[in-house]
Order: C-alpha cells, then sequence, then structure tokens
C-alpha cells in the first residue's frame, strides 16, 4: 500500500532542513509582533479600528522579541519535542522584549497606555506558547495517522511509564493507545494525554486487533510482579517488550525511554538481596586478586564485580586467547572511564601448570583467587573425560597447590550443582574437586580453601535461554529434552557477588551453597519466550500456532533435577542467601592416591578407568543414570574402594 503521508504537504514541511524551519518561524513571528501590539491597542481601546499613538513601536516590537527569544534559545527547541523547559524562554524572552519597548516609549513620549504594554505581554505569551503547543498536537495527530506507525500499549502509570509515553508520543515509529494499570484510582485518568485504562479494555483492544505490542514500564517493580504481568499478558498472546531496569539505568548502560526485548534473566527466579559490602570488599579492596577461567561468562562477571570493588591489582588467566582478550579491553575501559587506578595483568596460560600459578600468585604478591576455569558442557565433557578429569581435578589441585606454596591467603573454587550424585562426568569431576580441596584444608594449611556451589546462571554459555531465543526467532522448533526437566537459575551479577561473600565468610574447608529459589520447568521456560515475542506454541490444542517446542530427550548424562546438597544437612551463615553444606570428605592421603591412578589412567588414555575412579570415589556418580522422579531421600553411599585396589584397576 502507498503511504500517502509521503507526499503531502505536511510530509515535505516536516521533512525541511532545521535552518529552513527556523526561518519559517522565524517570519511567523515576525509578522505576529506587530499584529499582537496593534491587538493590544485594540483591547485597551474597546475598537476594532484602534488608532496607535507610537506607530514606530510597530516595527521595533519584533526587532526586539526575536533576538531576546533566540538568546534565550526558544528557536533551538524542536516542536515535536517541546517540553517545558520553553516556557521559561517564552516568559523571560517576551517579559524582557515588552518591558524594553515600554522604556523605550516613555522615554520618547510616553503617549502609549501602560495597560497596553501588559496586554501585549500577555497575548504574545499566548500566542508563542499556543502556537507551538498547538503545532506539536498537530503532528502528533497527523503523524499518529500514518499507516505505518503501530499502536502499542503501555503497562505502568507510574514514573517511567509517564516518561515512556511521553517519549513515544515524540516519535513517528509507535502511537501509545492506551496505558494500563491496575490501580483502580489512576484508572479514567490521562497520563500526556493518553487513557489510562484497566485490563479489561486492554483484552478488548487485543481481541479486534487494535493492540499487538505491549510495552512493559515496571522497572521499580520486584520481579515477582513483573512475572505475574507478564504470565497474564502471555494469554494475550501479544509481543511484550520493556524499558531497561533501574539498575542498567543508574549505571548508564541504558536510558528509561529505549524499549527493548523483556529479558527472561529480569523474570526467573526470587528478587535479588542486596549485597553485603562488608563482606563484597573484605577479600577484594586494596589487594591482589586473580581470576582463573577469567575469559568465561561465570569468570568475566567475576572480574567485573571485583574490579568495582577497587582491588589494588587483577590477574586475568585464561587458555582462551579471544576471552582474555575481550574480558582484559573491556576492564580497562572500565578502569577508565571511572578513574579507576588499578593495574590490570592478563596471562595467557592454563591451570593444570602449577609452576605458572605459583609463579603468578608469588612475583604478584596474590591474596585472592577466584578459580572459575573449568570444563562445564555436560554432553562435551561426557564425551571427552580425559579433558574433564584434566582441567577440572587436576587443574583444581594444581591450581590449589600453587597458591598454597606462594602463600595466597584466599582460594574460592566456583563449583556446581552438578557435583550433587552426579549421572555425568562433568559433574562427577567437580565433586571430586571439591574433595580434593576439603582434603587440602583438612590437613593444614596456611590458605584458606573453600568452594562455592550454585545451579544454573542465565545468560551463561550453554545457557538454554540464548538458545531458545535464536531458535525462536529462526522460527523453531525450540528443543527441550525432555518435558519434566527443571533447573535453578540465577542471574550472573548475582551468583558472582554471592560466590565473592561466600569466600569473604570462609575459615578452611567450606562448601557453600546458594539459596537458587525456585525451580523452573524449563518446557515452562520455552513457552513463555515464545509468548513474550508475541508468538503463540503450536501443539495439539493450537495446530495453528507459530512456533514448535520439540522434545529431543536427555542428553548423556543430564538429570531431570539438580540438587545443591548430598542429603539436608546444611547450616545457615550469616548471609540469609549462602548456606554451609555438611557432606563427606576423603583424607589427603587416599586423595594422594586416587590422583595418582587420575593420571595414571589419563598417560593411558583409559576412559573406562577414569569413570571407574570417579564412580569409587565420588558420592551417586552413576553414569549414565537417569531420574525417574524427583529424589525424595539420600541413598547411602558405599565404603569407597580401597586405594590399592584402586590403583591396580588402572595399571
Amino acid at each position: 500500500m502507498t503511504n500517502k503521508y509521503l507526499y503531502s504537504p505536511i510530509h515535505r514541511m516536516v521533512s525541511l532542513s532545521r535552518t529552513a524551519k527556523r526561518l519559517v518561524m522565524l517570519s511567523a513571528d515576525a509578522l505576529a509582533a506587530p499584529l499582537l501590539l496593534w491587538l493590544a491597542y485594540g483591547l485597551r481601546l474597546n475598537t476594532a479600528t484602534p488608532e496607535v499613538a507610537d506607530l514606530w513601536l510597530l516595527v521595533a516590537a519584533p526587532l526586539v522579541l526575536l533576538p531576546a527569544l533566540y538568546v534565550l534559545g526558544f528557536y533551538r527547541s524542536i516542536v515535536r519535542y517541546l517540553g517545558a523547559e520553553v516556557a521559561w524562554s517564552i516568559l523571560a524572552g517576551v517579559t524582557l522584549s515588552v518591558v524594553l519597548l515600554a522604556a523605550a516609549s516613555y522615554m520618547a513620549s510616553a503617549s502609549t497606555p501602560r495597560s497596553v504594554f501588559i496586554i501585549f505581554w500577555a497575548v504574545l505569551v499566548l500566542y508563542l506558547g499556543g502556537s507551538r503547543f498547538m503545532m506539536r498536537r498537530f503532528l502528533y495527530h497527523v503523524l499518529g495517522n500514518r499507516i505505518d506507525r503501530e499502536a502499542v500499549a503501555v503497562f505502568g502509570a507510574g514514573g517511567a511509564g509517564a516518561q515512556l509515553v511521553s517519549g513515544l508520543l515524540s516519535t513517528a515509529e509507535l502511537h501509545p493507545l492506551m496505558i494500563v494499570d491496575d490501580a483502580v484510582g489512576k484508572q479514567g485518568t490521562l497520563l500526556c494525554g493518553v487513557p489510562v485504562v484497566g485490563r479489561r479494555a486492554l483484552e478488548k483492544a487485543v481481541e479486534r486487533g487494535a493492540i499487538r505490542t505491549v510495552l512493559l514500564a515496571l522497572p521499580s517493580e520486584s520481579r515477582a510482579t513483573r512475572m505475574a504481568v507478564v504470565r497474564w499478558l502471555e494469554t494475550l498472546n501479544v509481543h511484550v517488550q520493556t524499558v531497561p531496569s533501574f539498575a542498567d539505568i543508574a549505571s548508564g548502560k541504558a536510558r528509561l525511554e529505549e524499549i527493548k526485548e523483556v529479558a527472561i534473566e529480569d523474570l526467573l527466579g526470587r528478587d535479588a538481596v542486596p549485597p553485603r559490602a562488608d563482606l563484597l570488599t573484605r577479600c577484594i579492596s586494596g589487594k591482589h586478586v586473580l581470576v582463573t577461567g577469567a575469559g568465561g561468562s561465570i569468570g568475566s562477571e567475576l572480574c567485573r564485580q571485583i574490579l568495582k570493588l577497587s582491588p589494588s591489582k587483577l590477574l586475568l588467566l585464561d587458555q582462551s586467547e579471544f576471552g582474555l582478550y575481550a574480558i582484559e579491553k573491556e576492564l580497562q575501559a572500565f578502569a577508565g572511564n571511572r578513574s579507576k587506578d588499578i593495574e590490570i595483568e592478563a596471562v595467557l596460560g592454563s591451570v593444570v601448570n602449577r609452576g605458572l600459578m605459583e609463579r603468578l600468585c608469588r612475583e604478584h604478591r596474590v591474596d585472592t583467587v577466584y578459580h572459575a576455569a573449568a570444563y562445564k558442557h555436560v554432553p562435551i565433557v561426557e564425551a571427552n573425560p580425559s579433558a574433564g578429569v584434566r582441567n577440572n581435578i587436576l587443574g583444581t589441585l594444581e591450581a590449589a597447590l600453587g597458591a598454597e606454596a606462594a602463600h595466597v591467603k584466599h582460594f574460592i573454587l566456583v563449583s556446581t550443582d552438578k557435583a550433587v550424585r552426579p549421572t555425568n562426568v562433568m559433574g562427577a569431576t567437580k565433586r571430586f574437586a571439591e574433595l580434593v580441596l576439603q582434603a587440602i584444608a583438612a590437613r593444614g594449611s596456611e590458605t584458606v580453601f573453600s568452594m562455592v556451589r550454585f545451579g544454573n546462571v542465565l545468560g551463561s554459555s550453554g545457557s538454554v535461554v540464548p538458545l531458545f531465543r535464536d531458535q525462536i526467532q529462526k522460527g523453531g522448533p525450540v528443543t527441550v529434552t525432555h518435558p519434566d526437566v527443571i533447573r535453578y537459575f540465577m542471574t550472573i551479577p548475582e551468583a558472582s557477588q554471592l560466590v565473592i561473600q561466600a569466600g569473604a565468610m570462609a575459615q578452611g574447608g567450606e562448601v557453600f551453597v546458594l539459596d537458587m529459589g525456585e525451580p523452573v520447568r524449563i518446557v515452562d521456560l520455552a513457552r513463555t519466550m515464545v509468548h513474550l515475542m508475541g508468538m503463540s506454541v503450536r501443539d495439539e490444542k493450537n495446530p495453528d500456532g507459530d512456533i514448535e517446542i520439540a522434545f529431543s530427550g536427555l542428553r548423556p548424562g543430564e538429570k531431570l533435577y539438580e540438587e545443591l546438597l548430598i542429603g539436608d544437612c546444611s547450616t545457615r551463615t550469616e548471609h540469609e542467601m549462602i548456606m554451609q553444606a555438611h557432606e563427606e570428605k576423603l583424607e589427603w592421603d587416599e586423595i594422594y592416591f586416587a590422583l595418582e591412578a587420575f593420571r595414571k589412567a589419563l598417560t593411558r588414555a583409559d576412559q573406562d578407568a577414569l569413570r571407574a575412579l570417579l564412580r569409587s570415589y565420588v558420592n551417586g556418580y552413576e553414569p549414565g543414570g537417569l531420574d525417574i522422579e524427583a529424589p525424595q531421600s539420600v541413598p547411602s553411599r558405599e565404603a569407597p574402594a580401597l586405594v590399592a585396589k584402586t590403583a591396580s584397576a588402572v595399571e
């Protein structure tokens, strides 16, 4: 369809250059000024044909008025984006020009009545203000009637909603048709000229096809409140977008009027608990900190959080050259923008190299190590157990011993919920890495070793959220492994802050567990993401839907349910979101001989022997086992195999 607006005189007027528009306004005001002065005479003398005593005032009026308004910035304002600041320039400019005209009149002849200037002031203010705001409203209606302008609804009549609507009224793409709010007192009112209505009005608008997109303007509401609203909007099958969170606005990452897709990360789980400053700074502020796996999703966010806490030096270690380059560049820019005098150094290398770890920690006098380096993709590690054992187990061992030799004060291992009764090599290797650190701590060490265990983080590499989003954008299908699979979720920034706080509480050998909130059904997550993007799920009940959800089956080593504790034995800590797990440990002698057995199996690339060793030493490890239903009790663990038998099994 041809857009007639594009060829109309109004379009040609709107398309004029800024200089041409300014000349048009100056010309119109230059003609209006003497006419309005003549009108002021007529109103004062109560006649339609007044005799102006001082005709020179008709010429002087525009010569005084226009420069005054120009200097005060009146002509720099764009009509479609006029705000309250224009009123000040009008009042100041008109007052200044009228006072000058009155003073000149009295010095010349004083034949003009004083009330003429008062009336002239009033009609000038009405003309300048009224003409501009009428033109603004006119342009809004003209642009609003464009056939390519989409009508939208804004959910939330608070401050964020008001600012969003005000911004939308000045755009040529979106037209705010209504504002939806649950507060009965606001319904029936107007906000920036747009009616505030209840949910029923939005339902009717969607039913008749008037609204296809809803903009969520609830940045200050709790995550639970926003999720409840989104769940309701899902039933309407509309495209849901949102304004940035106040955290992004405060940090300068976004502006309130910016519109973006709803990030599922902002809705899942429970509301984040504000971090405790004393725990955040205890192991970081003014200290030398090393982060292994700094280029990964968790490691990089740890680096961002650490940099905000002003360490004296931050060392980044990773074996991925690109990941290391990217995070170093980002952190250097962050520190430069905030004038932070922090030494940042990137080191390319592997944690398996004990000599490298010891040299780094010793030369740079490292106080705290956050060990986030690990292979964590379950199917890949399952197919490559040698790499998983070498990096996750031996890498943790060598990094810990290197840090201990260099007299590092704190060493914190980033662990995973998959270490609990694992059915995969990745989880088993992470659990054995925990056992290694617990054994080192138990035999006595100047270094305080601790572990922090948590579930899935949203937005990490391998997370289902970006995978689902990409599949939906490509038209589906969205692949879910199993209809009953559930996972715990937490945002990367919150998980990183809790890791830092948990490590600060450690005394030696503790396994800390983060409160992950309520678990989420992955199939429900997929449905929510489809609905948020304005599409429907294609299934038996809705064969004409847009996106199909396909079940691919559990991958090798994958579980239906993840747990954070081996059993129910845990205690609260001084932080309400962090618990301490009390689980079985192994003595250092047994760990030492097991490590030797792992090394021999790695030398011979004996995958079966590696799995046998993991099964012997890791509580609950069942290779390839699948959960049929959520665990209700903890099975008893058989006594670990004798060291001699284990060692001989791989020889």
